[in-house]
């Protein structure tokens, strides 16, 4: 299968490395990988904050560049969910009918990560090998927006080496939640030291997720207080193998 990639602005800003693990692991399972370059933003930050306009331009440009694509695949439920959850009624109220049609048409194709291997491809082991002890933060548009399941878990404990742990109220939010951690900051750093607490009650080494935006906040509270634990997107263990040992 021919498989785009949507990288996400916040992948290909500041973490590339996840954006070529999910190359890495797409080719090794046998796919083609286009990478087109006219992508930008998906606009999930304007919609979420009320710029319906400016969402609406980066709608058209999501449906241009990727509407002839076989398969789209993101190592980013949040964005994902947005183009799943939120473009066609963005669409629908523009009043173009050729756009909605478009979007109609795109977004049936648009998956998650974890999702398109083990819902659309079958697969649950992908040939990874990551010897550490892992445990697994599942974001909130993963739980109550795109309702990923145990897909990712299950990713997980087909890996080689890799001891999974289970993460105590996993379920609750980290606290990111996008422009929320910035308007307010109190209330997520709060949220914050009670999911830090809870990783490191795991003694895990890693702290996984599918949402980098997640990882970088849980990651930062983890730094700061020097805990030694690392957070690494669930791409980036899938990627891993005994050839290419994981950093």
């Amino acid at each position: 299968m021919k498989v785009s990639l949507f990288i996400t602005c916040f992948n290909d800003t500041i973490f590339p490395e996840t954006g070529r693990a999910t190359v890495r692991l797409l080719e090794r399972l046998g796919h083609e990988v286009d990478f087109p370059l006219e992508q930008t933003c998906c606009g999930q930050m304007h919609f979420n904050t009320g710029y319906q306009e400016e969402a609406l331009v980066l709608a058209r440009r999501f449906v241009k560049v990727f509407g002839g694509a076989e398969a789209v695949v993101a190592p980013s439920v949040s964005c994902v969910g947005l183009v799943r959850d939120s473009y066609l009624p963005l669409a629908e109220e523009s009043g173009d009918a050729e756009l909605v049609a478009a979007v109609r048409a795109v977004v049936p194709r648009v998956y998650e990560l974890s999702e398109f291997l083990v819902k659309v491809l079958g697969v649950e082991d992908v040939g990874a090998y990551y010897p550490h002890r892992v445990t697994y933060h599942p974001t909130c548009h993963s739980l109550r927006a795109m309702r990923l399941g145990d897909a990712p878990l299950r990713l997980l404990r087909a890996v080689r080496g890799l001891e999974l742990v289970e993460l105590p109220e996993a379920t609750e939010c980290c606290g990111f939640g996008g422009t929320f951690a910035v308007k307010n900051a109190d209330t997520s750093v709060a949220m914050l030291g009670d999911k830090v607490r809870s990783v490191l009650t795991t003694r895990a080494e890693v702290c996984s997720a599918v949402d980098n935006s997640c990882l970088m906040q849980i990651g930062g509270g983890l730094h700061r207080m020097r805990a030694g634990v690392r957070t690494v997107h669930l791409a980036e263990i899938l990627a891993s193998t005994e050839e290419e040992p994981a950093l």
